[in-house]
C-alpha cells in the first residue's frame, strides 16, 4: 500500500493511519517500518480485519494512509 511521504527515520516507531473522510476524531492506526509497511502476521485476527478493511475503503470511507510518528499521535 503507498502511502504519503514522511521523513521517517529506519527503525523509528511508526504507525500507518488512515483517517476518516467523515468523522475528524476517527482513524485507523496500525504499527508499520518507515516505509508504511504492516507486517500483516504479527497483527491480532482483529486488527488484520480492520487493517484490510481500511485498505479496502480507502477513497470511500478512510483517506489514503499516512505514515506517522508514534510521537506525533
Amino acid at each position: 500500500m503507498k502511502s504519503s511521504p514522511v521523513d521517517v527515520s529506519p527503525g523509528e516507531p511508526c504507525d500507518l493511519r488512515f483517517q476518516s473522510l467523515f468523522d475528524v476524531g476517527r482513524s485507523y492506526a496500525f504499527p508499520c517500518d518507515a516505509a508504511g509497511r504492516v507486517e500483516l502476521d504479527s497483527l491480532s485476527d482483529r486488527a488484520r480485519e480492520s487493517y484490510l478493511y481500511a485498505r479496502t475503503m480507502v477513497g470511500r470511507e478512510v483517506s489514503y494512509p499516512v505514515v506517522m510518528h508514534r510521537s506525533d499521535h
